[in-house]
């Protein structure tokens, strides 16, 4: 069976071992781009930088929003902000959200995932 763009590639959460230019680390596995840390599991994420960060791009967020309470959004190597009508679909769907460049939003995550907290993370790749 072909896997979909959007199959995790690794069904499970767990935490970022590594990052580098535009590399992801985690359970002895790397990626080239961006990538989605939710609860459901490790997957691409169809970016290439913050301002592709669209209503349409945080769907698999807002899909899974039920099963976590906060999400890191890193925004690459640089500080953004996210615009009013983003902030709005994520309050909408009940989710508490920080954004910080990628190396902080991974770090952040790593610490409360291994503290037992329903988190996720959206990390867009520098």
């Amino acid at each position: 069976m072909a896997e979909r763009p959007d199959d995790p590639f690794l069904p499970r959460q767990v935490m970022i071992d590594g990052y580098s230019d535009n590399f992801f680390h985690f359970a002895g596995m790397s990626h080239a781009g961006s990538i989605l840390a939710l609860p459901s599991g490790i997957r691409p994420w169809r970016v290439s930088g913050f301002a592709e960060v669209t209503t349409s791009a945080l769907a698999p967020i807002l899909a899974e929003a039920a099963a976590f309470e906060l999400l890191f959004l890193g925004t690459g190597r640089d500080p953004a902000h996210l615009p009013e009508l983003q902030k709005q679909a994520l309050r909408a769907a009940g989710l508490r959200f920080e954004l910080m460049p990628t190396p902080a939003a991974a770090a952040t995550y790593n610490v409360l995932l291994g503290e037992g907290r329903r988190v996720a993370a959206a990390l867009v790749a520098f």
